[in-house]
């Protein structure tokens, strides 16, 4: 099922984010407050993740997406880059289970080849383990970028519709073959960690999503963290290129939480 693009048809919206996109940063800044090693960051970076899983479940958040590998971390020491290949194994051999215990659907989203074959064939199993769940969507996006994603989509459209590219494609031509394609658009993209970018994450889902950057560093964000955000969010007005005045006809079509509402009659 490929769903509906926020620049081509309004989204429905409510007070909780059906998609929620995270990137995890501050992981090493956490260990290195603390005199640990970097590895000891993501560790606890690990134990963040089930907490998070717990917390969006319990409110109601259909698909979460977090980023845990970018194609750009492959530039990080080496020796870094083998432990996080190592913490990846691990957690995908003994947490797969569990979520399946608990009805979420694993999905991995990236360029896997790279990757270990024992981690390539543990990414396998869980998604085929986990793909009739009807609970929560995690999705781990692992040596993933954003301009990878569009650009294999491209590629996966013209090999499929060869002689279509002189005349051009159009979005709804291309939106299945993104590496996201059985998901929402987020509407709430979070970064932790206090840098405000999005590095390379999404980039074409991001479109319309709201975007709530924080100083928590990710080992320490947790539900409350989670609720914190989430009222940012309900004070967001989501216009999808409409004005203020569409949205107080709209009849509730859309997000427009107090903040919003206060500045309407402001």
């Amino acid at each position: 099922m490929t769903h509906a693009s926020s620049t081509q048809a309004i989204p429905a919206t409510g007070e909780v984010p059906q998609h929620v996109a995270i990137i995890m940063d501050g992981n090493g800044r956490w260990a290195r407050q603390r005199g640990l090693p970097r590895f000891a960051g993501h560790q606890r970076g690990v134990e963040a993740v089930r907490g998070m899983v717990r917390a969006c479940t319990d409110r109601g958040v259909g698909f979460l997406t977090l980023f845990a590998f970018s194609s750009e971390n492959w530039r990080r020491p080496a020796d870094e880059v083998a432990l996080l290949m190592q913490l990846f194994l691990a957690a995908l051999t003994n947490e797969v289970r569990k979520l399946h215990r608990n009805g979420v659907r694993l999905r991995v989203i990236g360029d896997t080849a790279r990757f270990d074959p024992k981690i390539q064939s543990l990414v396998a199993s869980g998604e085929r383990l986990t793909a009739g769940n009807k609970g929560l969507t995690l999705t781990i996006a692992a040596n993933y970028g954003g301009r990878w994603d569009i650009l294999q989509a491209l590629a996966r459209l013209c090999r499929e519709q060869p002689g279509a590219a002189n005349a051009g494609f159009s979005e709804q031509q291309l939106a299945p073959h993104l590496s996201m394609a059985y998901a929402p658009e987020p509407d709430l993209f979070i970064r932790t960690g206090g840098e405000q970018r999005v590095s390379n994450f999404l980039l074409w889902q991001l479109a319309y999503s709201e975007l709530y950057f924080t100083d928590t560093l990710w080992p320490d964000f947790d539900a409350k963290a989670l609720d914190t955000a989430f009222a940012w969010y309900r004070g967001r007005e989501r216009r999808f290129g409409r004005t203020s005045e569409q949205l107080g006809d709209a009849d509730g079509c859309s997000l427009a939480g107090p903040a919003a509402q206060a500045a309407r009659s402001g």
